[in-house]
């Protein structure tokens, strides 16, 4: 018998790729410890969890992460109103850290020195799994199947893995494979490869898996009201319905529910990935697009003016390094307690209405609004006075020192 050459955490999904990668590394002699998160996507985990026993994995775990996914993740990530290029909503991009997490817990539990994954060598997802290693299991070492000469010379494509498959008894998948690869969790499906390498090839109707075709969707909206605290939400009401939710997950799987119906949140792009390539993507994100647009009104409603358009530029940088793969940075960490402590006051009612593809506000309430009827009326001349040059000087340093702006040089004495 052959000394074990160690044991490794293989992140499995249960696909054709890791199957194959699962079966090959304990070829190479590795005691394999499969190891499957629920983030949300739609999977038969107990068969998942036999196919991978019956591959010859020593143990496998496989744990709902849904809602520190949601708490820990996707809500820091709406505090910050977090888009990369200007439209990305980083749902794959969050649930990497989230993964990567728990396979380095369960690696240093099982006292196992080696990770692999399924990562290709020329996304962002080996850079994400890789960085968070890392940094929380410094003395890890990783394999990464998708760029040792060996594997990838062997399996040059997916004919190459289906006759490997077959010759060591991996079950095949049993539908044939959409030509297009997609990545699914709570937050949101991306689709990308295949026939949509081609940047001008529509997106086929049948693609979207997530959200209802617009032109499909009600013609009723469905009218929400989200209440806000420290920048997250505490409660979604459905207004008509009389009904709501108040827990993280069940907020946001209600609203993935709402915004699907509705068809909200499809996007179609370009990006640019961290390893220097231009990619096409598509992603559906309905509840992320319903809480980025009601978290915005109530943040501009609540927020100093000057503290928002700092915190819009951490936003824009934290977007960019969560992207890249570095949310346990130093300089992540830092810009989370930043943008944390932007959302003190971010509190309040928005009620929107969802229909058709969009997200419709229709008004916001909060104890913390820095909005003052009187001051902004065109009925009444409050305490502006347009005339005098001093007047925005000394409202604009009122308005600010009653909501909390305490400056040692009180602007008032200046004038």
């Amino acid at each position: 018998v052959n000394m074990s050459k160690g044991t490794v955490v293989l992140a499995y999904s249960g696909g054709l790729d890791t199957s194959c990668i699962l079966v090959w590394l304990k070829e190479q002699g590795y005691d394999v410890i499969a190891f499957l998160a629920n983030i949300g996507q739609d999977e038969d985990f107990d068969s998942a969890r036999k196919k991978a026993e019956n591959l010859g994995a020593k143990k496998v775990f496989i744990e709902d992460l849904r809602s520190e996914f949601v708490e820990h993740f996707i809500l820091p990530a709406v505090q910050a109103n977090a888009v990369y290029e200007d439209r990305y909503l980083l749902g794959t991009a969050l649930a990497r850290p989230c993964i990567a997490r728990r396979l380095v817990q369960i690696a240093q539990k099982e006292q196992a020195e080696f990770i692999s994954h399924g990562a290709t060598g020329k996304g962002n997802d080996q850079i994400r799994f890789e960085l968070t290693s890392y940094a929380l299991y410094s003395d890890v070492k990783v394999i990464a199947p998708w760029r040792i000469p060996e594997f990838y010379n062997r399996f040059k494509g997916r004919k190459d893995l289906m006759e490997y498959a077959q010759k060591n008894d991996i079950p095949l998948p049993i539908t044939p494979k959409a030509p297009w690869s997609m990545d699914a969790n709570l937050m949101h499906i991306s689709y990308e490869s295949g026939v949509l390498e081609d940047p001008k090839c529509s997106a086929p109707t049948d693609l979207y898996l997530m959200t209802k075709n617009p032109d499909e969707a009600p013609n009723v909206p469905d009218v929400l009201e989200i209440e806000f605290k420290n920048g997250v939400p505490i409660k979604v009401t459905n207004v008509k319905a009389g009904s709501s939710k108040d827990k993280p997950l069940e907020m946001f799987m209600y609203l993935n529910e709402i915004g699907g119906k509705h068809g909200v949140g499809r996007i179609d792009i370009v990006e640019n990935r961290f390893i220097g390539m231009k990619s096409r993507g598509i992603y559906e994100t309905p509840g992320g697009t319903i809480l980025l647009q009601a978290h915005l009104d109530i943040e501009t409603f609540t927020m100093d003016k000057e503290v928002r358009r700092i915190k819009q530029g951490l936003g824009i940088k934290f977007s960019e390094l969560v992207y890249n793969g570095f949310w346990y940075s130093p300089e992540c960490d830092f810009l989370l307690h930043c943008i944390n402590k932007s959302q003190e006051n971010v509190e309040g009612k928005v009620q929107l209405s969802v229909y058709k593809g969009q997200v419709y506000i229709l008004g916001r309430e909060s104890p913390k609004s820095l909005y003052n009827e009187d001051l902004v009326s065109m009925d009444k001349q409050g305490d502006y006075d347009p005339c005098d040059a001093s007047g925005f000087i000394r409202v604009n340093s009122a308005i600010r020192g009653a909501l909390g702006f305490k400056s040692k040089r009180n602007l008032n004495q200046i004038v």
